[in-house]
C-alpha cells in the first residue's frame, strides 16, 4: 500500500487523508447483488426471531395492557423512523448505513457515535437469539441436546461461513429462510385461533402500583417498562440501508425495500402479541422461551411451529451477521476502526468484519441470558435512533436542496415523534435493567475514547462514506 496522498484537517480536532486504490480495492463489497424483494426479505428477516421469542418477557413487565400500548406507541414509532431512514438511504446510500447519515448531518464525531451504538445493537442480538435458538433446540430433543452452548458454537461458526461465501448467495439462502418462518406464523395464527380464550390476556394478578388493574396489572410504570421488548418486534428492520452498496438502483430499491419490510412486521406483531397472549395466557408467557409452541400446547400444530420457529431464529440470527459485518466493514474502511477489518475476500466478503463480532456474540451467548442480552440490544438500537432521527431533521434544516429521490411524508414531523419516543426508550432500557444498560454505556464510551485519542487522526477521506460529507462540506463552502 502506498503512502497517503493528501491531508486533510476537519472541524473537532479530526483529521483525514486519501488512501492509495490498492487501499480501496482490497475492500470492495459485490454490487448490484439484491434488489427491492430481497431487501424486503432482509428486512423481515432481521426481525422476525422477535415474534418467535423475546417479546413475551415484556408481559411480566407491563401484562397484556403495557404490553399491548408499549407496542403500539413503538410500531408508530418505527413506521416514523423507517419512513425518515427511507428518505435518508435514497440520498446517501453507501454500506455505512446510519453511520453515513450522521457523518453527513453531524460531523466525525456524530457518524462514529451512530455507528457504534449500531454495532453495539447489532453484535448483541445475535448472542441473545442465540440463546432463544437454544431453548428451540432443547424443546425439540434434537440430536439430544440438552446444553445449549454447542449449539450456540455451531450456529455462529456454520452461518458466518456462509456469509464468507458471498452476499447474493447469503441473501437467497436468507429469503428461503424468511419465507419458511412467516409460513409458521400464518400455521400459528390458523391453530392458535382454536384456543383463543380472551380471559388468558388478564391473567397476570394486578400489583398495588399506581394505575394497577387486570389490564395494566404493573399500573402506568409497567407500560414505559415493557417499551424494550415491544421494541423486539421490530428491532434491526432500520439495517436494511446497509446493503445499498451491494443493491441494484438503491436509491430507489432500499426506500422500497424497508417499506416493504415494515409492513409485513406490523401484521406479524399484533397477530403474535394478541393470539400468543389469549391461547396461552399472560402468566405463562411472560417465562417462556419459546412462547408459540407453549401457547398450542402439545399437538401436530405444536410441533410444526416448533420447528418452523427455529427457522425464523434462524433466519435473524443469519441477517444480523450480516448487519454487524457491514457496519463494522464501513466504519473499519473509513479509519474509525482499525483498517484491517474492512479488507474482504476474494467473494467480496468482509472477513474479519463477520469473525470478530462473532466471536464476541459467542462469548456473550454463554451466559444464556436471553433477556438481558436483548435489553443491551435495546440500548444500542435506542440510542442509534435518536441519533439517526436528529440527522434527519439535521439535513433537512441545513441541506435542504439535497437530492431527495424519497421524501419522507410529515417530514421533520414524522421524524421527530421518532426522536421523542426513541429518547423514552433508551430511558426504559435502565427501568428494565441498569447494569445491562450501564455496561452498554461504559463500552459506547470506551469506543468514543479510542475514536478521541486514536482514529480521530486516522480516518479515509476518500472512503464512500466520508466522501458524502466532503462533497456536502465543498457544497457550503460554495455557497
Amino acid at each position: 500500500m502506498t503512502l497517503p496522498e493528501h491531508e486533510h484537517h476537519l472541524a473537532g480536532g479530526v483529521d483525514s487523508h486519501d488512501e492509495s486504490s490498492d487501499y480501496l480495492k482490497k475492500r470492495q463489497l459485490k454490487s448490484g447483488s439484491a434488489g427491492w424483494l430481497l431487501l424486503a426479505g432482509l428486512g423481515v428477516s432481521y426481525v422476525i426471531s422477535g415474534d418467535y421469542s423475546g417479546w413475551n418477557f415484556g408481559l411480566a413487565e407491563g401484562g397484556f395492557g403495557g404490553l399491548a400500548i408499549a407496542a403500539i406507541v413503538i410500531a408508530a414509532m418505527y413506521l416514523a423512523l423507517v419512513l425518515g431512514m427511507a428518505e435518508l438511504s435514497s440520498s446517501l446510500p453507501a454500506a455505512g448505513g446510519g453511520y453515513t447519515f450522521a457523518r453527513r448531518a453531524l460531523g466525525p464525531w456524530g457518524g462514529f457515535a451512530t455507528g457504534t451504538a449500531i454495532l453495539i445493537e447489532y453484535s448483541i442480538a445475535p448472542a441473545a437469539i442465540a440463546t432463544f435458538i437454544g431453548a428451540y433446540v432443547e424443546s425439540l430433543d434434537l440430536f439430544g441436546i440438552t446444553d445449549g452452548w454447542w449449539v450456540y458454537l455451531v450456529a455462529y461458526a456454520f452461518f458466518i461461513g456462509i456469509h464468507l461465501g458471498g452476499v447474493g448467495e447469503a441473501l437467497k439462502v436468507m429469503f428461503v429462510i424468511t419465507a419458511i418462518a412467516l409460513v409458521g406464523l400464518v400455521i400459528f395464527a390458523i391453530a392458535a385461533l382454536t384456543h383463543f380464550d380472551a380471559g388468558n390476556l388478564t391473567n397476570i394478578d394486578p400489583g398495588d402500583a399506581a394505575g394497577a388493574s387486570d389490564f395494566l396489572p404493573s399500573g402506568y410504570m409497567g407500560i414505559w417498562s415493557a417499551i424494550p421488548f415491544a421494541i423486539w418486534f421490530f428491532l434491526a428492520v432500520e439495517g436494511v440501508p446497509l446493503a445499498a452498496e451491494e443493491t441494484a438502483n438503491p436509491e430507489k430499491n432500499v426506500p422500497r425495500g424497508i417499506i416493504a419490510a415494515i409492513s409485513v412486521l406490523l401484521i406479524s406483531c399484533v397477530t403474535v402479541l394478541i393470539l400468543t397472549t389469549a391461547a396461552g395466557g399472560a402468566s405463562e408467557m411472560s417465562e417462556s422461551g419459546n412462547p408459540l409452541v407453549e401457547a398450542l400446547g402439545d399437538g401436530t400444530a405444536a410441533k410444526i411451529v416448533n420447528y418452523i420457529g427455529l427457522a425464523g431464529l434462524i433466519a435473524s440470527f443469519f441477517s444480523i451477521i450480516y448487519a454487524y459485518s457491514r457496519q463494522l466493514f464501513a466504519l473499519s474502511r473509513a479509519g474509525y476502526l482499525p483498517p484491517v477489518l474492512s479488507v474482504t475476500n476474494s467473494r467480496k466478503a468482509p472477513t474479519l468484519a463477520l469473525i470478530v463480532p462473532g466471536i464476541i456474540g459467542f462469548v456473550l451467548s454463554l451466559t444464556g441470558q436471553g433477556a438481558l442480552l436483548l435489553n443491551m440490544a435495546v440500548f444500542g438500537a435506542a440510542l442509534s435512533y435518536v441519533l439517526m432521527m436528529v440527522s434527519h431533521i439535521v439535513l433537512r434544516i441545513r441541506e435542504p436542496e439535497m437530492p431527495r429521490p424519497y421524501r419522507t411524508p410529515g417530514g421533520v414531523v414524522t421524524t421527530g415523534f421518532a426522536l421523542v419516543v426513541a429518547v423514552i426508550a433508551v430511558i426504559a432500557t435502565f427501568l428494565v435493567d441498569v447494569k445491562a444498560a450501564s455496561w452498554c454505556l461504559v463500552v459506547f464510551a470506551a469506543f468514543m475514547l479510542y475514536f478521541g485519542l486514536y482514529s480521530r487522526h486516522r480516518l479515509v477521506a476518500n472512503s464512500p462514506d466520508e466522501e458524502f460529507a466532503a462533497l456536502a462540506e465543498a457544497e457550503e463552502d460554495v455557497r
